[in-house]
């Protein structure tokens, strides 16, 4: 049986998740902030267009939180602009449409994509056990 808020829970992990890469106005991005959001040994997996690529959690995390602390990428930030939710028992599943902007090196950055988040339901809440994304062409 899902439980009345797990929705409502999903839905904020999910928010965490896309607001812990948002470095505008000098919100610096924090690496703890996110790995908190996933359980241990999860895993990311990026479509590259050709094959796709797994990472750890930090192999993926770090990377990032460099470029976005690092000055290179600012005034960044990504969004959910549509989304479906199925949850079973305690493992739910999350297909999420999104956009993300902000300047790279000076130039206009931006574009769209999918992703696909798994969760579980863990005594201290819901967290990403996985995560799997394709960019837009």
């Amino acid at each position: 049986m899902t439980a009345p808020d797990d929705r409502e829970q999903i839905d904020e992990v999910i928010t965490r998740f896309f607001g812990a890469f948002d470095n505008r106005c000098g919100r610096i991005p924090s690496l703890e902030e996110l790995v908190g959001l996933f359980v241990p040994g999860a895993v990311v997996v990026r479509d590259t267009g050709s094959h796709c690529e797994p990472y750890s959690l930090l192999e993926f995390a770090e990377p990032r939180m460099r470029l976005l602390t690092g000055g290179e990428l600012m005034e960044f930030h990504e969004w959910e602009t549509e989304s479906s939710t199925q949850v079973k028992g305690l493992v739910a599943v999350r297909a999420s449409r999104y956009r993300k902007q902000g300047i790279l090196k000076a130039q206009t950055y931006g574009g769209s994509g999918q992703k696909f988040f798994q969760l579980g339901r863990l005594a201290g809440g819901w967290r990403i056990t996985a995560v799997a994304w394709s960019d837009d062409a």
